[in-house]
């Protein structure tokens, strides 16, 4: 019998409240989850679309970051009941697993609104933005006073930046809430892939939950017979980013987002501070039509009013004009200087955008057991060798050169236009 019986009693009897899901069907809260989803700060989640600009290629992309979150609260409430069954998991506490679950309820509380926008400007990560959310009132009150838990410990489940407490029990919930086969990562490729229409992120979740066990403090390993769910996500992750999250429309319409946000910043016509905590809706009535004229893309982009990309080649991290184009100060005084030779004078003109997807990982470090000898994920009978982990990045990784499109008539020859700075 496991050491854990009362953490799986709790689990198989204290979720009774159903929620209907479109891709789970039938989710289970417990009465007091429901008074952590009742407050403004989970409700404004329903605000935040959960792929952003991707409605503009995919129009059923609407679903929200909150339906996501509480996918995840799903996801990481099955994970943690199947690791407690096993003789081996580390002892658990009852309110240790209570505020697990709360922290993968609320895990995206301080997200930014239009998903990976936001990505690489100088702001704080939306996790210490939502560990903040959980440790400070009113919601610390709410966690408090209504689930007697501790709203500085779930806050550290967030955010892996605060101190760890040299608590097993702690970073055991850390890396199962951020890992290779998380349950964020578990939710978002299916319901992503869901309301897309797309079957590119599709995947057998009863059978990777059960090729999982818990290891140690570290989170879980992978069983040898589990390989083809690792397999399935590396590949299902490079698919929906070839298809979804990264089509070149998508891709225009979050450069537009960035170059505005990111001029705004630079000018201080905006202050990092003004952009936090807020949802789709807010953020273009604060913006859209604002006085700093380069946020006026925000409101292009809602109408669909979009730029125009002129030439796309491959990014290549060794050559150094492409590793200039990284930094994004670096970025726009290229384009400003492309903009002034197809006569856009203006002081910050926004005629020319230069977009370079942020670097995404597709590593995958998992210790496998069941075969001759325990290993790491990877280091044998599976095709996604390092290498080609690797070239995944390498293929979908492109410079895009973006005009506005009344500039669009003037790059008659964009290879040459552009030449100098590739």
């Amino acid at each position: 019998m496991t050491h854990n019986t009362a953490v799986i009693s709790h689990l198989d009897t204290a979720y009774t409240r159903p929620v209907r899901d479109p891709l789970w069907q039938d989710l289970s809260l417990s009465s007091e989850m429901l008074s952590i989803i009742d407050t403004p700060a989970f409700q404004q989640l329903n605000r935040i679309k959960q792929l952003g600009s991707s409605y503009l290629v995919y129009p059923g992309a609407t679903h929200t970051r909150l339906s996501h979150s509480l996918g995840v609260f799903h996801l990481a409430r099955r994970m943690i009941r199947g690791l407690a069954l096993h003789h081996d998991c580390i002892r658990l506490s009852l309110d240790g697993v209570r505020s697990f679950l709360v922290a993968a309820l609320l895990h995206d509380l301080g997200h930014f609104p239009f998903t990976h926008s936001f990505k690489e400007l100088p702001l704080q990560e939306h996790e210490a933005l939502t560990a903040e959310m959980i440790r400070e009132n009113p919601l610390a009150k709410r966690i408090r006073e209504t689930m007697k838990l501790d709203p500085q410990f779930i806050g550290a489940i967030v955010d892996d930046a605060l101190p760890d407490q040299n608590n097993d029990e702690l970073r055991f919930y850390r890396n199962l809430l951020s890992g290779a086969l998380d349950p964020d990562k578990l939710d978002y490729l299916n319901r992503d892939a869901y309301f897309c229409g797309v079957p590119y992120g599709l995947q057998d979740i009863e059978y990777a939950l059960r090729s999982i066990h818990p290891n140690g403090t570290h989170g879980i390993a992978l069983h040898t017979r589990g390989v083809s769910a690792v397999e399935n996500i590396l590949f299902s992750k490079y698919l929906m980013y070839r298809a979804v999250y990264w089509h070149k429309t998508v891709r225009v319409a979050t450069a537009m987002i960035k170059k505005a946000v990111h001029s705004a910043l630079s000018a201080g016509a905006v202050e990092a501070e003004e952009l936090y905590l807020l949802d789709d809706e807010l953020f273009a009535a604060r913006f859209a039509e604002h006085r700093f004229a380069p946020l006026r893309l925000i409101g292009k982009m809602y109408r669909r009013e979009l730029h125009k990309t002129v030439l796309e080649v491959p990014f290549q991290p060794g050559n150094p004009k492409h590793a200039r184009l990284s930094d994004l100060q670096q970025r726009a005084a290229v384009e400003c200087e492309i903009a002034r030779e197809l006569g856009d004078r203006s002081a910050h003109p926004t005629s020319v955008i230069i977009d370079l997807p942020e670097p995404v990982s597709f590593e995958f470090s998992v210790p496998l057991t069941g075969g001759e000898s325990d290993a790491s994920c990877f280091e044998g009978g599976t095709v996604f060798t390092p290498q080609v982990v690797s070239d995944f990045t390498r293929t979908l990784r492109k410079l895009r050169f973006i005009v506005a499109p009344q500039l669009r008539p003037k790059v008659t020859d964009p290879a040459a236009l552009f030449a100098p700075w590739l």
